[in-house]
C-alpha cells in the first residue's frame, strides 16, 4: 500500500495506549511522520474508557500487559459502557501465541500485530481500519439525515430512501476498497463473481429485489480478510496448520465487521461473509453448517466464487478451462455445493462465461 494518507484520514483521532513511556513516544512520532495529525495517548489503561468518551476517537492501539488493567479488560469495559461506535482497535502486543491472537479478536481486536512491527505495515492497517470505520460513520450520519428529512418532509420519502440506497452504495465501495488493499484479488474477480451470484439466484427463484442486494453484497465476502496479518495472508506458500486456522477467522471477522446495522444490504453482507467457505456436506468452515442450514445467500456466493477462483489466472495457478471447472463442480455437486443450485447454475452456463468474457482480466483469454 502505498503511504500516502487522504487528506480526511490525516485529521483522524488515534489514541494510543503503553504503559511504557518510550513504545508511546515511538508511536506518536511514527504516525505523525506518517501525516497524522490528532494521536492521543496514555501510559495508564484506566484513562482509557475517559478519553474515548471525551474525544472522537476514530482508532485505539492497545497493548495487552499493563499494571492496574490489561488490554482484555480495557475492551470489556470499552464494550459494556459505548454502546454506540466504539472505535476499532488495532492490538499491539509482543506476545506471538496464537491463543494470544485469538483471545485478542474474541475480545472485540480488529487487528493484531506483533513487536517489534514493521511503521509501513502499521500504517497500512492502520488506514485499513480507519477506512471501514469511517464509512461505518458516514453510514450512520447519513442515516440521521435521512430519518430528520422524512420527518419534516413525507412528501419527499421516495427521493430520501434513493439518497439512503446511494449512500450504502458508498458504505459497499469504501468496503470493498478496503479489502483490494488486503489481498492481491482484482477488483474485476469481485465484479464477476458478484453478477454471477445474482444471476444463480435469480435462476434460483430469488425476486429481483433479493438478487439486487446480492449483487452490491457479495463483493463484501472477504472483507475480514483485513483482520488477517500479511505473513498469513500473503504467504506465497502453503500454509501451516496454526497459519490455517488464522486465515479461517477471515469469515468471523468479516461477519462481526459487517453485523450491528439494520439494513437488508448489510445483514445480507454479514450473512455471507460469515457462510461463504461453509459445505453442503458439513466439512465447511467457521461453524460446519451443513445442506438448507447455510443460508442461501451463502450457498449462492460459495458456488460462484469458486467458479470464478477457477477459471481464473492468479500468481500461484493457471486458469482451469471452463470444462475442467465444471467437471469439478459437478463432482463436488453435493459435497461442497448444494446440488440444486449446482443444477441452476449449469443452466445458465452460457451466462457465466458470457460475464467471464465480458469482464475478463486485461490480455487474458477464457478456456472453453
Amino acid at each position: 500500500m502505498s503511504d500516502k494518507i487522504s487528506d480526511d484520514l490525516k485529521s483522524a483521532c488515534i489514541l494510543a495506549v503503553d504503559d511504557e513511556l518510550p513504545n508511546v513516544k515511538l508511536l506518536g512520532r511514527m504516525l505523525s511522520a506518517k501525516g497524522f495529525e490528532h494521536v492521543l495517548s496514555t501510559q495508564d489503561p484506566r484513562q482509557v474508557l475517559g478519553l474515548v468518551q471525551n474525544n472522537d476517537v476514530d482508532l485505539i492501539l492497545l497493548d495487552i500487559n499493563m499494571p492496574h488493567m490489561d488490554g482484555y479488560q480495557v475492551m470489556e469495559q470499552l464494550q459494556s459502557e459505548i454502546l454506540e461506535d466504539l472505535p476499532p482497535i488495532l492490538v499491539l502486543t509482543a506476545q506471538h501465541a496464537q491463543d494470544f491472537r485469538q483471545r485478542a479478536l474474541d475480545a472485540g481486536a480488529r487487528d493484531y500485530v506483533t513487536k517489534p512491527f514493521d511503521a509501513d505495515e502499521l500504517v497500512s492497517r492502520v488506514i485499513n481500519l480507519l477506512e471501514v470505520h469511517r464509512a461505518n460513520k458516514y453510514m450512520s450520519q447519513q442515516n440521521v439525515i435521512l430519518d430528520e428529512r422524512v420527518q419534516k418532509r413525507t412528501q419527499e420519502l421516495e427521493i430520501a430512501h434513493q439518497l439512503l440506497h446511494e449512500s450504502r452504495l458508498q458504505v459497499v465501495r469504501r468496503l470493498g476498497r478496503a479489502a483490494e488493499y488486503r489481498d492481491n484479488e482484482t477488483g474485476l474477480h469481485i465484479i464477476r463473481m458478484s453478477k454471477m451470484a445474482a444471476l444463480i439466484a435469480k435462476a434460483a427463484g430469488m425476486s429481483d429485489e433479493e438478487c439486487d442486494l446480492l449483487l452490491n453484497a457479495a463483493p463484501m465476502h472477504d472483507i475480514g480478510k483485513i483482520g488477517i496479518p500479511d505473513a498469513v495472508l500473503l504467504k506465497p506458500g502453503k500454509l501451516e496448520p496454526d497459519e490455517w486456522e488464522v486465515m479461517k477467522t477471515h469469515a468471523q471477522i468479516g461477519a462481526d465487521i459487517l453485523a450491528g446495522d439494520d439494513t437488508p444490504l448489510l445483514n445480507m453482507a454479514s450473512e455471507i461473509a460469515l457462510t461463504h467457505h461453509e459445505k453442503w456436506n458439513g466439512s465447511g468452515y467457521p461453524n460446519g453448517l451443513k445442506g438448507e442450514n447455510i443460508p442461501l445467500v451463502g450457498r449462492i456466493t460459495a458456488l460462484a466464487d469458486v467458479f470464478d477462483a477457477l477459471t481464473s489466472e492468479r500468481p500461484y495457478k493457471k486458469a482451469w478451462s471452463v470444462e475442467d471447472s465444471v467437471s469439478l463442480i459437478k463432482k463436488e455437486s453435493g459435497q461442497h455445493f448444494d446440488p440444486a443450485l449446482v443444477e441452476h447454475f449449469l443452466a445458465i452456463l452460457d451466462s457465466m462465461v458470457d460475464i467471464k468474457q465480458q469482464y475478463a482480466e486485461p490480455g487474458s483469454e477464457v478456456a472453453a
